[in-house]
């Protein structure tokens, strides 16, 4: 039998991604507490540990805003001078964190990681088939990246205690009632616990 012939029996495990979403200043500051910073850290190490692919995502816009429509949710950016372009420090990775060089971070331009961005070609040149969703807000970028990743035929599992959202009752029913129609919805160390079985 040719080498080829032959598939190594790691050939049908998943391919998995972390997308860490979110994690800049101007949204993390807001949160009180850094809980959801530790724990996502540790997913952070946890997947580098298992040889998983980070990718960091942040949401930022050209100087001026000209991605943002008047009529679009966005549109009070555009009053609010560079608080949210590419170059300011609100938009930057949040300090609690170092992505590695070979970590790519995803600029966004809407509450998906999807829209505005290049994440899911750089997806596709990963190959990955599964994604772990990481991020703030539960309401905002994780239900939004886990809504359009389902339709694009992701696996997906949901980090609960690595997402936050400013309304606990939303992050509850969420995580509880709605995520888990479409996700494995697990906590950080049971996650990272699951990669060495």
């Amino acid at each position: 039998m040719s080498a080829s012939a032959s598939a190594p029996a790691s050939a049908s495990a998943p391919r998995r991604v972390l997308l860490a979403m979110d994690f800049q200043h101007g949204i993390a500051d807001r949160f009180a507490g850094t809980e959801v910073l530790d724990r996502a850290a540790e997913a952070v190490d946890a997947a580098r540990a298992a040889d998983i692919p980070v990718v960091w995502v942040r949401v930022a816009f050209r100087p001026g805003y000209p991605e943002v429509s008047p009529s679009s949710g966005f549109a009070r950016l555009t009053g609010a001078g560079d608080a949210m372009t590419e170059q300011s420090a609100a938009t930057a990775i949040h300090a609690s964190f170092s992505p590695r060089e070979d970590e790519p971070v995803v600029v966004k331009r809407r509450i998906s990681a999807f829209t505005g961005s290049d994440l899911e070609v750089l997806l596709r040149g990963l190959q990955a088939d599964s994604l772990v969703l990481a991020g703030i807000s539960t309401s905002g970028v994780v239900l939004s990246t886990l809504r359009q990743a389902a339709d694009l035929d992701f696996t997906l599992t949901v980090l609960a205690d690595a997402c936050a959202d400013s309304d606990e009752e939303v992050h509850r029913v969420l995580t509880q009632k709605v995520f888990p129609r479409q996700a494995e919805v697990t906590t950080v160390q049971e996650w990272a616990d699951g990669l060495g079985a």
